[in-house]
């Protein structure tokens, strides 16, 4: 009896995701081939390039979590960030600009929620749509050029500190807790739960999950907007193409954090540290000269070893 306690003990090492198990395999791979890679600097640099990231990846997080796929945010961010050029640049305003961008994004996220929600058609297929019509629309308000002269209340958000720390980096932590407390402290977040894992529940509660699904890819789109801000700081322009392919980012620290594309199991811990592992392997390829396809490549590879561990991690 005592030797069948001691093998039914779990292994410790179980108990640790895959993704943990990514990011410290990467960062010791970069700490030897990649000179600096662990320096302040760097590693500072690291957070600060991941926060655009983190603006996408939470609230994909919540999508994926109700069995949705968001495949037009890198184009909405792009029209966000435009519009914040833009904007601003004609009323030298940051505020203004970010209202235009959070406008733009709720309602391409609305849009979204209302084509899956209230016609009934794939997730894939219609953000897929959204992401062609967001993509047109870049080019048309900024014909195909780079939108240049932005105020400096824009361009300073990037690059200034509050207590030492880089303001990207406050706003990443401050959206992490607002969603934390969202998901796990909120009647909301216990709906989303349901939303992936048993909508029936909702509506036997009195609820409309269209509403709430809505709601969900609404919240998507207005942080596309927030994030637009940041990126039109970090590259000093709007430009037609900034953030075409940044949706397959999120998917990917989404996935690699270990939130389940079905039945509602999400993890925002998990999405943060797969945030963090995306940005650390770009960062440590970009160190040793990697071309952008290759890197493109290698979010994948990432994606399928930090499942692979994951699956083995479930099956022993």
């Amino acid at each position: 009896m005592r030797e069948a306690a001691v093998v039914s003990q779990p292994n410790p090492l179980q108990r640790i995701p895959g993704v943990a198990i990514v990011l410290v395999l990467l960062i010791a791979l970069f700490s030897a081939i990649a000179p600096g890679f662990l320096s302040v600097a760097n590693l500072s640099n690291v957070l600060v390039q991941s926060t655009i990231l983190t603006m996408l990846a939470l609230p994909m997080t919540l999508i994926i979590m109700t069995e949705g796929l968001d495949l037009s945010m890198g184009a909405v961010l792009t029209l966000t960030s435009l519009c914040v050029a833009i904007v601003s640049l004609a009323t030298h305003s940051m505020l203004l600009g970010l209202g235009a961008g959070l406008l733009v994004g709720a309602a391409f996220g609305i849009a979204n929620g209302w084509l899956v929600a209230i016609l009934g058609i794939p997730p894939f297929v219609a953000t897929l749509g959204t992401l062609g019509m967001a993509q047109g629309l870049s080019l048309i308000v900024s014909d195909g050029q780079s939108v240049v002269g932005i105020p400096h209340s824009v361009r300073d958000i990037y690059s200034s500190t509050l207590l030492g720390i880089p303001v990207p980096i406050v706003m990443a932590l401050v959206t992490y807790a607002a969603f934390h407390g969202l998901l796990y402290h909120t009647r909301f977040g216990t709906y989303i739960f349901a939303l992936g894992g048993n909508r029936e529940a909702l509506r036997y509660a009195g609820l409309s999950p269209n509403k709430l699904l809505i709601a969900v890819y609404a919240l998507g789109g207005a942080m596309a907007g927030i994030a637009g801000l940041l990126m039109t700081a970090r590259m000093n322009s709007g430009h037609p193409t900034a953030g075409l392919g940044l949706e397959f980012d999120a998917i990917a620290a989404v996935a690699v954090g270990g939130t389940s594309f079905e039945r509602g199991n999400g993890w925002l811990l998990g999405t943060l540290l797969g945030v963090i592992a995306v940005g650390v392997l770009r960062n440590g390829l970009n160190l040793i000269s990697m071309p952008s396809s290759v890197q493109v490549a290698s979010v994948g590879i990432l994606v399928i070893v930090a499942l692979f561990l994951d699956g083995l991690r479930s099956r022993a």
